[in-house]
């Protein structure tokens, strides 16, 4: 019985560990040779932050706005941000949260009550600050977004006729055509073979996004699972080694990309 007892207790002690995701990145965020700050900005009567990181160039440069995962914006965000910002673009990331996460049932919680109102409505104010306030910006504006935020990333192309372009990251697509048909810019997705959730949703965007006369480029990577963008970091305590190779080869289509706005 006791033994019977103390399975029970182990087996408890991993399912809570399995919950539980561990925030990383600080290291490169206070090794970075570029400048990074928190800032507020007006969503209509509220004040939300968001964290910017600016590149090291002599011209102005385009900006992209960063839509986390449903944990918040965690220090593995901020440092994506500064991943970004090495490739020559602004990076600003609006904490849509107001706080984040390492327990995975207390993430979803929170994502699940978030107006969507509120979110559209502070990601419309943080790209109108991007676009108006901050002086180094060349007025071309693009949103990535990953899983959750890989979903308003395709749902925000909808919504902001001036973005150039969008990234989302193994998030849902859309599903009907009034989701689509204001898309002004390209998306591209970037989606992991073990993700058949996610996966399914992508045929009927393709459909729709030909149908509208819109472009949309998914590329479904190989060996990758959900998350691989942050699970595949090398500096991740929780690595997983079958994701690194996905995120090396997103990272390498990424930067192309980024080049052409």
């Amino acid at each position: 019985m006791k033994r019977l007892v103390f399975a029970l207790v182990l087996l408890a002690g991993s399912m809570l560990a399995a919950e539980e995701v561990k925030d990383f990145g600080r290291d490169r965020l206070n090794n970075s040779p570029r400048h990074g700050e928190w800032i507020d900005i007006k969503s209509g009567q509220r004040t939300i932050k968001a964290f910017v990181v600016y590149p090291e160039r002599k011209d102005k440069a385009p900006a992209v706005l960063v839509v986390s995962e449903i944990f918040g914006l965690t220090d593995w965000v901020r440092s994506l941000c500064d991943a970004l910002a090495e490739n020559g673009v602004i990076a600003i990331a609006p904490d849509l949260h107001g706080q984040k996460f390492e327990d995975l049932d207390a993430a979803r919680k929170a994502t699940s009550e978030l107006p969507k109102e509120q979110v559209k409505a502070d990601l419309d104010a943080a790209a109108d600050y991007t676009l108006t306030k901050i002086p180094s910006c060349n007025g071309t504006l693009a949103v990535c977004g990953f899983c959750w935020g890989g979903g308003w990333a395709f749902m925000y192309a909808n919504e902001n006729p001036k973005l150039k372009a969008a990234y989302s990251f193994y998030g849902l697509a859309p599903d009907s055509p009034d989701k689509v048909k204001n898309i002004a810019c390209p998306v591209y997705g970037f989606y992991a073979e073990n993700d058949e959730r996610v996966n399914a949703t992508i045929p009927k965007a393709e459909e729709l996004m030909k149908a509208a006369g819109k472009k949309f480029e998914p590329v479904i990577y190989k060996g990758a699972g959900h998350g691989f963008m942050r699970s595949g970091e090398p500096t991740n305590p929780q690595m997983r080694e079958g994701d690194r190779k996905a995120r090396d080869e997103a990272w390498a289509r990424w930067k192309n990309l980024l080049k052409q706005l």
